[in-house]
């Protein structure tokens, strides 16, 4: 949905994914506080996909509320090359044997293993550029939102 809305944008959070493997999955606990796990995350098939470890707290934890929200990998040093990306939305527990089988053929995650698809709400990029901080927001049905600032800014700059 985000490729087809702004494929640039999209091309740039798949890419920042990409850079590494592990990444930081937030999910909510039973009494709502949230729950940060490591996860592997891979786009395929023009779709964001999670794979869980049979048993593993954050497969509960999105079966009671699917709800979660995913942030690369910063990797090291500070510089963020590619920005800070992270995206949210609801994962959707796949179960169809064809497709995990399709999906197992080619990452070959350890088995037994959980497959969610995860249909995003919003993607954000943060980046530095020149003196100012810029962060691109998008959500399903909008424009892709830019917003820059300073440390002098009284205000937002959205354009």
């Amino acid at each position: 949905m985000v490729r087809a809305a702004v494929p640039e944008f999209a091309g740039r959070v798949q890419e920042r994914f990409g850079a590494y493997r592990h990444h930081v999955l937030a999910t909510l606990r039973k009494d709502g506080a949230p729950r940060l796990t490591g996860l592997e995350a891979d786009f395929r098939y023009g779709e964001l996909w999670l794979g869980m470890m049979v048993g593993s707290r954050k497969v509960l934890d999105l079966r009671r509320d699917p709800r979660f929200a995913l942030h690369a990998n910063p990797g090291p040093g500070t510089d963020l090359s590619g920005g800070d990306v992270r995206v949210s939305g609801r994962a959707v527990e796949v179960t169809a044997p064809e497709v995990v089988a399709r999906y197992a053929a080619v990452v070959k995650p350890p088995e037994p293993f959980h497959l969610f698809r995860a249909e995003l709400t919003e993607a954000v990029r943060t980046y530095i550029q020149d003196s100012c901080v810029v962060l691109e927001s998008w959500v399903p049905g909008r424009p892709l939102r830019t917003i820059r600032r300073t440390s002098d800014d009284a205000a937002l700059q959205v354009e």
